[in-house]
């Protein structure tokens, strides 16, 4: 996964990661039970590329769930992987389930 992902290893790291961000979130929050494990890491490849493909308009997030529990809930995050794109602390937008990398777009760019 590319550099440009932020992998907060607490709710307090990506409190600190959202607050420092002077551009959009993509926060994308993932498991590592068994049935969560292959559609995450498939988005790992994804939102590696589209933070690569958005450097400098978009900050990218990956959150465990089980390490962003206060992060997890204040978002109402009930499946991954999930995402969330917030503006200046603000959902604008809210998905759940695997991607492709256009979806990802399209999901983006409208609110970009």
């Amino acid at each position: 996964m590319t550099k440009r992902v932020h992998r907060p290893r607490e709710d307090a790291e990506f409190n600190f990661i959202l607050g420092m961000s002077e551009v959009p979130v993509l926060a994308y929050f993932t498991g590592t039970w068994p049935k969560a494990i292959e559609p995450c890491r498939m988005m790992d490849l994804v939102v590696g590329g589209i933070a690569d493909d958005y450097t400098g308009r978009l900050t990218a997030v990956r959150a465990d769930i089980t390490r962003c529990p206060a992060a997890t809930e204040r978002y109402g995050i009930t499946g991954v992987p999930s995402y969330v794109l917030l503006k200046e602390g603000e959902t604008v937008a809210h998905g759940t389930g695997p991607m492709t990398i256009a979806e990802v777009r399209k999901f983006l760019d409208g609110h970009l």
